[in-house]
């Protein structure tokens, strides 16, 4: 247990110094729920979305960037690389063995997306009145599953990329994939139908997690294909998961 505590306060160092990593997974979503926020029309109801403003109708896909960026970027690159550099190996040969360093970069990506979420909906509230989570068991439930999902994919690309260069080759359209269908390089609304209904399926399941927010309780299938692809994707990465 010490030794993971030491690998812990490593790893979550390495994560802060990096300038790059906590820019991208906490504060781009907060800076834009701001500029989006400060606009006084996307604070306004609209039909379009259900009587939401588009603020309220977004705020779940700006969640998916910290999302995507902890499980299926930032998470399979660190642990290729230090597959690549032997880091891996070596660790097996101390008391810290190779599994407490994976375990320590899942609580990095957790802490992460839980502060990412705390952030988004606390100051959404103060900041431009969004309403807090109408469902909060309901959106526990979705964001824990979606994230599972996501990571066991993260994990899937660590497990068969051999070099951090191969990990962020392999990333890269899990990534657009999961950052297109989650609303955030276009919102959804814009999309054609049957591209959204591919969205709501899609880890991190983004529909799940509006549903949630707005008052509706996530619709089971939607959870259930969230739970199939995190035992899915996770059991195929636990057999071809390789120290070095």
């Amino acid at each position: 247990m010490h030794a993971f505590g030491q690998i812990l306060k490593i790893e979550t160092r390495l994560f802060l110094r990096d300038f790059g990593s906590p820019l991208t997974t906490v504060a781009l979503p907060l800076a834009l729920l701001l500029v989006f926020g400060l606009i006084p029309a996307m604070r306004e109801p609209d039909p379009q979305f259900g009587d939401l403003s588009f603020i309220e109708y977004f705020a779940p896909s700006l969640l998916v960037i910290t999302l995507a960026m902890s499980a299926v970027n930032i998470l399979p690159t660190v642990l290729a690389t230090y597959r690549e550099r032997g880091v891996l190996r070596r660790l097996a040969t101390t008391p810290a063995s190779p599994a407490a360093l994976l375990a320590a970069q899942l609580v990095i990506s957790l802490a992460t997306i839980l502060v990412s979420a705390v952030l988004l909906i606390v100051v959404g509230r103060l900041a431009f009145d969004v309403p807090l989570p109408q469902r909060p068991l309901g959106f526990a439930l979705a964001l824990v599953l979606g994230t599972a999902a996501l990571l066991a994919l993260g994990l899937l690309v660590a497990a068969v990329a051999r070099t951090a260069k191969a990990a962020q080759a392999m990333a890269v359209p899990v990534f657009m994939l999961t950052m297109f269908f989650g609303g955030v390089y276009l919102p959804r609304f814009l999309l054609p139908d049957f591209l959204v209904r591919i969205g709501d399926y899609t880890p991190p399941g983004v529909q799940a997690l509006l549903d949630a927010w707005t008052g509706t309780s996530p619709h089971p299938l939607h959870l259930g294909i969230m739970v199939a692809v995190a035992l899915l994707a996770g059991v195929v990465a636990a057999k071809l998961f390789r120290w070095e």
